[in-house]
């Protein structure tokens, strides 16, 4: 059985490492579609749309343009999730998606962080490093 530390993990665009990243979040769902018909014992379904969506959680940083800014709001890029690393045979998984909301937070005593919401669009991918 294969276990990973999370600070294993990165978040790229493209070739491009997200600085200053925490932690991160990737959800993937299905609809379904009820095939219940008159007689039926039990409720059946099928599997319909696929989504998916997610967060990026991160120490903030103005200077890290090909990653924070670059997910600014409103803005579609491909982005990257590694969940054990970047090196090779790691899995990961690759999706477009467009930045939904950015929550910047700050208090007298710790550091200014960023939190991005993602919405994929399409599908999204699993692949090997």
């Amino acid at each position: 059985m294969a276990v990973h530390k999370g600070s294993e993990g990165a978040i790229k665009i493209g070739s491009n490492t997200v600085a200053e990243v925490k932690s991160y979040a990737l959800d993937e769902s299905a609809d379904t579609i009820e095939t219940t018909s008159l007689g039926d014992a039990a409720r059946t379904h099928l599997a319909s749309l696929t989504s998916f969506s997610g967060s990026v959680d991160c120490m903030w940083d103005e200077t890290d343009t090909n990653g924070q800014v670059a997910l600014a709001v409103g803005s579609t890029v491909t982005l990257e999730w590694y969940p054990e690393g970047s090196a090779s045979g790691a899995t990961y998984y690759s999706g477009s998606i467009i930045v939904t909301g950015k929550n910047i937070t700050a208090s007298f005593d710790g550091l200014v962080e960023a939190s991005i919401a993602v919405q994929g669009t399409g599908v999204i991918t699993t692949a090997t490093v």
